[in-house]
């Protein structure tokens, strides 16, 4: 559900599940592998217990989570990206620590389950959609847990990107109506970054919302 797409599906497609279960398909890698920097930056920081990754992709983060010491649910709505995600963290020897939840962020419902971190990753769904989103990932949190999520801020440099990827990037502050009155925010800001796509590096902004739910 990021903001990439391919031409040859319309841009309002590349929000849905079978554009991701084509995308995850092949063999080749689409990711690095790398935890996203606003995550070890802010989950470095806390003592380790139970972690619900969205939008987990291919489990990068997942597995950087479980090597810390988390206990990780790691969720996505692509199945390809799951059995992806579930090979590589087999792969790094955390199988122990982890496991997976087929789900769209848009229909997420935690159904009481809670965790001591939830964190989402570059999800994009569209027409401002994250707000939602938000309010759903909140209703996951633990008393005393954090909620971190992260996204791509509204940029220039994005110039190849649809009109309709484009408003699905928001910033931090946008998501903030979003939380619950027992949650405190912790960061809503917009952080430099520098990344490297298809051998073009380019200055961004990743939107960052860290919250923490009152004990």
């Amino acid at each position: 559900m990021t903001h990439e797409h391919t031409p040859q599906r319309p841009a309002t497609e590349m929000f849905e599940p079978d554009a991701w279960q084509d995308r995850y398909s092949g063999d080749g890698t689409i990711w690095s592998g790398n935890p996203n920097a606003q995550l070890v930056a802010e989950a470095s920081r806390f003592t380790p217990g139970t972690a619900l990754d969205v939008g987990c992709g291919e489990g990068g983060d997942v597995i950087w989570l479980a090597r810390q010491g988390w206990t990780v649910t790691g969720a996505d709505f692509s199945a390809n990206g799951l059995a992806r995600a579930a090979r590589h963290a087999d792969e790094a020897g955390v199988t122990d620590r982890v496991q997976w939840w087929q789900v769209d962020a848009r229909s997420f419902d935690p159904d009481g389950l809670t965790y001591d971190l939830v964190t989402t990753h570059f999800l994009h769904p569209p027409d401002g959609g994250m707000v939602d989103v938000t309010r759903r990932l909140a209703g996951a949190v633990a008393p005393g847990g954090h909620l971190l999520v992260v996204g791509h801020a509204p940029s220039a440099v994005f110039t190849q990107l649809s009109e309709s990827h484009r408003r699905a990037m928001f910033l931090a502050e946008e998501l903030v109506p979003a939380l619950p009155a027992e949650f405190e925010v912790l960061a809503a800001e917009e952080r430099p970054r520098t990344m490297t796509r298809d051998g073009v590096t380019m200055d961004v902004h990743d939107a960052t919302l860290l919250a923490r739910r009152r004990p």
